[in-house]
């Protein structure tokens, strides 16, 4: 089955998504799983992974009722307020077969590095490791020696790094990005996605070749076995269709001959369980 790791859905409230602004004027409108199936299809994508776009378990739940009418949906990545002190209990009332794993919009915290570090936080990341949930780790180039210091202490299960760290493609911070990321290789219970890359470079004008260099550092920090494609659509549209996005990936898979069946869903597929018992039913059934 070939997944697309990173996709979010949405019905479009300005008050919902304040992180849409005036330049991504083309995301203030619905977004719905049928709206891309023919161009998934016609990528040869079968299914995909929500992943939350607004911090509220109102969306966790909006996401996992979708699921039930799009079986294409295999997994969600939905949210939680990990610093609840009945985070057990919250994460019994969201049991569901395609819960797969929690996210929250680190970057859009006013001071990312301290809420990395807040005790409560991380305590909160442990518990969801204790039931085998995965948590997608949000944050940009530079906050990732802190997004490091917290994968390191939090190592029982999968965590997440989405879009590569965001790094400054479009005003060529390579090096800067290259610096941090590349400690996330020693931590092998972390993971990456390859994906949100275009919409960090140039919107109008970026081009594969710009691009590679960061999927190649991707490559030798993970190796192919931790890395998955995501599409980010719809944020991707600002800078390019799905197929473009899809292409990008793709061709660099095809010239560096890696095994697309992991990276276009079997390491999905294993690293957020898809498929496998809900890990929050432990916490119902109080073992």
């Amino acid at each position: 089955m070939r997944i697309d790791a990173h996709q979010h859905f949405w019905r479009y409230a300005a008050a919902e998504y304040p992180w849409i602004d005036e330049s991504m004027t083309a995301l203030k409108r619905d977004y719905l799983p049928e709206q891309l199936a023919k161009e998934r299809n016609a990528c040869d994508i079968q299914a995909s992974i929500a992943v939350q776009a607004r911090p509220s378990e109102a969306e966790t739940r909006w996401l996992l009722e979708l699921s039930g009418q799009f079986p294409s949906i295999v997994g969600v990545v939905g949210w939680v307020d990990l610093t609840a002190a009945d985070l057990e209990k919250r994460l019994g009332q969201l049991s569901h077969p395609r819960l797969c794993g929690f996210r929250h919009l680190i970057q859009d915290e006013e001071r990312p590095a301290a809420y990395m570090a807040d005790p409560a936080v991380r305590q909160g990341i442990r518990t969801l490791q204790r039931y085998a949930l995965s948590y997608d780790v949000l944050v940009t180039t530079a906050d990732l020696g802190s997004a490091y210091e917290l994968c390191k202490v939090c190592d029982d299960h999968v965590l997440i790094l989405d879009h590569l760290g965001k790094p400054n493609i479009r005003d060529s911070g390579f090096e800067n990005w290259r610096r941090d990321f590349r400690r996330f290789g020693e931590l092998e219970h972390v993971a990456c996605k390859l994906s949100g890359l275009i919409t960090e470079a140039d919107w109008r004008h970026w081009q594969p070749k710009q691009i590679w260099p960061y999927l190649d550092t991707a490559l030798d920090v993970f190796g192919e076995q931790r890395l998955m494609f995501g599409s980010d659509w719809p944020v991707c549209l600002v800078a390019g269709s799905y197929t473009a996005v899809h292409a990008l990936i793709d061709d660099w898979a095809t010239r560096r001959g890696l095994d697309k069946a992991a990276l276009f869903g079997g390491n999905a597929q294993r690293l957020y369980r898809i498929g496998q018992q809900c890990p929050t039913d432990e916490v119902n059934h109080g073992s």
